[in-house]
Formats: structure tokens, C-alpha cells, sequence
């Protein structure tokens, strides 16, 4: 043993002074879950099959999600007869949409405390299980209950699955995914009217909700294999439960304000007034709970910055503007050329799938540009000088639609450069908070823009016309004269056209981070 053995041997058995085993008492005893310690090597990468066989079953999965929000709608009329209810046929859809749009931030944030994997299980789990009751149903209140709780996981599927996406790829190749996503749920809403009319008429009703389930087994069997392997960044937190229970709460009164107004009761009724009272009283009190819980559900300054609040605003208006014409165009395709139901419904083909082309420029043009919100900035731009025109000008029918294509091209570039700005200004254990509250407030948007429109038509034309989902009333909609639809229009386009414009401006004032990423979309090989 040499001297320095014997020196640290003899500190080693020698009693350490007062003072400094006083303060060691007073260090903190925490101890760590292994399971929340960072990994001590990173995983190894995805490699491009892997990747593609997520993104295919990502895709199917949202697929179910698109499908079942309008898969429904051709089959209202024989599901009303069957059960002999035709007043609450409405609710069929409603429920459907109110508890999609109040969970989504609820699964976003709670994708970031458990984890990406549980909670794409427990949506496609509740989805599963509401399309088993809907398909089983024995009467009207049943189904709306049942479509409720599909909502409830149809609503989750679509931020976890942006999320998972923002995991398994780089910021700068994002948003050509983010268009394929995009693509999909067109596609689902093309798809969705003609399948269920075909099954209500040659099959049965219930057929609608039974193919969910081999399609949701195909998408599990193609994707669970895979996640284990896809990069973990959630964060296990205690989950703030009153913060989200007020949230969903005041977001359900709002879309019941939006959906009863002017139909149900009267806008300035005493009912729709309450209502609209108790929820901004429910949304201040939310934000006056958030700003006092250590860990809020839905943090505050997350929506603020210079990147949040610009992105989530111009994406709201885009997809405001898309679904106000949606719902609202074939009155007028029926009116003024004299179109049939089915016409007017093939006539909302290039809206949709030309916006989709619009997202495929935006992604695939964030893959190489620097500056890659111009390309949003100048198809926005595009597409309220479009909207304008549509308002100022009386056009054949291909006219307008040639015209309504290109301000759809224009529309469809908003979509990724706003996902991906959003999800890139946040940290990696933030992604699915502020992925459901953008899906949040995009729904809200666009459920108030549907509203609006009724509202402008309702004003130009009289209380008893026929909107939103009754256009295939043909005695009501011809008794209106065509210069009247016309006219009554030009105030529908010049909002579109405005909304546009607000999203431009938006793009314009939003900061443009750096993406992270290759320059091109091409794989990139690992250092050995």
C-alpha cells in the first residue's frame, strides 16, 4: 500500500465535520424512474421501408377518421326511417363532430405524457367500439350515443397521428407528408357520401360502421410491429384533468351555439345568449386556471410567441373558407345552374382535390427552399385575388369552377407550412400539445365560419331557405330567383375572399424558423 492508498483509506474511515454533514442532510432525496431517464444511446434509425410502412398505416388510420364524418350523411334518410326519427337525424352527425372536436387537444397533450403508441391504441379503441354500437343500435338515442364515443375517437386520431408523424421524420421533410395526409382526407370526404348511399341502398345501413373494423385491424397489424422503434420524446407529467375537463366544456357549449343558431332558436333568443354566457365564462375560467396550475393542460405561452398564433389563425381560415363553400356551394349550383343533387355534389370535386394539389407544391417545395413560407404567402394572396373575383364577376359554370380550382390551389398551400411551422417552434415533448390544440381550434374555426355563411345567406335571402345539409329540398331552393342567389353569394365569396387575405397576412407577420433536416428529400447515410 502506498502513501496514497493509506491517506484515502484513513479519509475514508475518518468521521466527517459537523457542519458539512449538516448540509448534506438538507440535500434533496428525489429519486428518478429509470423509465423517465434519457436513453443512454440514441435508437437506431428508421430505415426508408420502415418508414414508409408507418406512414402507409398512419395513413389508413386517418383514412377511418375522414371516412366516418360524412360516410354517414347519404345514409340519414333510411337510418330515419328504420327508426321512425326524423327530427334528431341531425344529431347522428353533430354528436359525432362535438366530441372530435372537444378531445383533440385532450389526446394531443395526453400523446405527450403517455406517449404516442397508448394513446393512438386507446383512440382507435374507442373508434372501434362506438362503430360496433352504431352498427348495432337498436334505436335513435343509442346511435347518437354511439356516434358520440366514435367521435370521441375519431377525434383523437387525427393529432396523434401528425404527431407521430413530426417523430419518424425531419421538420424539412415533413410537410411533403403533411400533403399525403392531406390527399387522404380528401379522399375520405369524396368517398364517404358515395359509400354509404351505396350500402344504405343495396346493403344495410349498418354496413358503414362494420367496414371500420378490418380496416382499423389492418392499420394496428401494419403499424404496431413498427413502434417500437419510433423515437421516444413524450414527457410523464401529472396530468392537469380540471383544466381539461373546463376546456372541452367550453369548447362543446360553443360548437352547440354554432350548430343551434339560427335554427333551432333564434340567435338573440335567451337560450342562445345563456349559452354563449356560459361559455366565455367556462374559457375564462380556464385561462384564469391555467395561469395558476404548475403544470397546465394546455400551457398559455405555447400559443403565444411569434410562430403559434400566426400559424394556428391562417390555417383556421383556410380550412374555415374550405368548409363554408363546401357546405354551402351546392345551393348555389342548384339554383343558379340548375344543377341536381349529385351534380352539385361532383361539382365540389376540384374545391377539394385541387387544394390537395396546392398542399403537394407546399410540401414538396419545404423540402429544398430556404424560405419556405413564400410559397404559402403567395397562394393565399392567389386565392383571396380568386375569392374577389368570384364576388365582383357572374361566370359560366366552368368559368367558376376553373376559377374556384385555382383559389383552391392556392387554399391547399396554408395546410403544411402551417403544421410544420407550428410543430417546429415547440420542443420535441411538446409536439402533441400544440398538434391537438391547433386541430382544437382549427375545428372551432371552422364550425363558426359554417355559421357565418348561413348567417350571410339567411340575411340576404329571408329565414326560409334552406342551408347547410337541406339542399336537397329542390321546392324550397328553385322557389329562390337566381339574381337573388347571385347576389347573396357575392357576400359568401367576399368572406372567403377576406379570410384569405387575414391568412396571407398572418403568413406574412409569422417569424420563419429554420427547418431541421436535409436539404432534400433523399435518405441521408449514418455515420459508422
Amino acid at each position: 500500500m502506498n502513501k496514497f492508498d493509506r491517506q484515502s483509506s484513513s479519509a475514508d474511515i475518518g468521521p466527517l465535520p459537523d457542519d458539512i454533514a449538516e448540509e448534506l442532510s438538507r440535500l434533496p432525496t428525489e429519486v428518478i424512474s429509470v423509465s423517465d431517464a434519457p436513453s443512454l444511446a440514441p435508437p437506431a434509425p428508421l430505415s426508408t421501408d420502415e418508414v414508409r410502412t408507418i406512414v402507409i398505416s398512419l395513413m389508413l388510420t386517418m383514412f377511418l377518421a375522414a371516412l366516418d364524418q360524412t360516410i354517414v350523411a347519404t345514409a340519414l334518410p333510411t337510418i330515419g326511417r328504420q327508426f321512425q326519427d326524423v327530427s334528431n337525424l341531425s344529431w347522428v352527425i353533430t354528436a359525432y363532430l362535438l366530441a372530435g372536436t372537444a378531445v383533440a387537444p385532450v389526446f394531443g397533450t395526453l400523446s405527450d405524457i403517455y406517449g404516442r403508441r397508448a394513446m393512438l391504441i386507446t383512440s382507435l379503441s374507442l373508434f372501434v367500439a362506438g362503430s360496433v354500437l352504431c352498427a348495432v343500435a337498436p334505436n335513435m338515442p343509442m346511435l347518437i350515443l354511439a356516434r358520440g364515443l366514435q367521435g370521441l375517437g375519431g377525434g383523437g386520431i387525427m393529432p396523434v397521428v401528425q404527431t407521430v408523424i413530426s417523430d419518424v421524420v425531419s421538420p424539412r421533410e415533413r410537410g411533403q407528408y403533411q400533403a399525403y395526409f392531406s390527399s387522404v382526407w380528401m379522399v375520405g370526404g369524396i368517398l364517404g357520401p358515395v359509400i354509404g348511399g351505396v350500402f344504405a341502398e343495396h346493403l344495410h345501413w349498418s354496413m358503414i360502421f362494420w367496414i371500420n373494423l378490418p380496416l382499423a385491424a389492418a392499420a394496428l397489424a401494419l403499424l404496431l410491429p413498427k413502434m417500437g422503434k419510433i423515437p421516444v420524446f413524450h414527457r410523464k407529467r401529472k396530468v392537469d384533468w380540471l383544466g381539461g375537463v373546463l376546456l372541452m366544456a367550453a369548447a362543446v357549449v360553443f360548437m352547440l351555439v354554432l350548430t343551434w343558431g339560427g335554427t333551432r332558436y333564434p340567435w338573440l333568443s335567451p337560450t342562445i345568449l345563456a349559452m354563449v354566457g356560459g361559455s366565455i365564462a367556462l374559457a375564462f375560467v380556464f385561462i384564469w386556471h391555467a395561469r395558476r396550475a404548475a403544470e397546465p393542460f394546455l400551457p398559455l405561452p405555447l400559443l403565444s410567441g411569434t410562430v403559434a398564433p400566426y400559424a394556428m389563425t391562417a390555417g383556421g381560415c383556410a380550412l374555415g373558407a374550405l368548409t363554408g363553400l363546401t357546405v354551402q356551394l351546392p345551393l348555389y349550383y342548384e339554383s343558379v345552374y340548375h344543377l341536381s343533387a349529385s351534380e352539385a355534389g361532383l361539382a365540389l370535386i376540384p374545391l377539394a382535390a385541387i387544394s390537395t394539389c396546392g398542399a403537394a407544391i407546399a410540401g414538396r417545395t419545404m423540402v429544398h427552399a430556404k424560405h419556405y413560407k413564400r410559397v404559402a404567402i403567395v397562394g393565399t394572396s392567389f386565392a383571396a385575388v380568386c375569392g374577389l373575383g368570384l364576388a365582383l364577376t357572374t361566370l359560366p359554370l366552368w368559368g367558376l369552377l376553373t376559377l374556384m380550382g385555382v383559389f383552391a390551389l392556392g387554399l391547399g398551400t396554408t395546410f403544411p407550412v402551417c403544421v410544420v411551422s407550428l410543430q417546429n417552434s415547440v420542443t420535441r415533448s411538446q409536439i402533441g400539445t400544440i398538434t391537438g390544440a391547433m386541430n382544437f381550434f382549427r375545428s372551432l374555426l371552422s364550425s363558426f365560419t359554417v355559421a357565418a355563411f348561413a348567417a350571410i345567406l339567411l340575411i340576404a335571402l329571408g329565414t326560409d331557405v334552406p342551408l347547410a345539409g337541406e339542399h336537397h329540398h329542390h321546392g324550397a331552393v328553385n322557389a329562390i330567383a337566381s339574381a337573388d342567389m347571385m347576389t347573396a353569394f357575392r357576400y359568401v365569396f367576399g368572406a372567403a375572399a377576406a379570410m384569405m387575405a387575414c391568412a396571407a397576412l398572418c403568413l406574412i407577420a409569422m417569424e420563419e424558423r429554420p427547418l431541421a433536416g436535409p436539404a432534400a428529400a433523399q435518405p441521408v447515410e449514418m455515420a459508422e
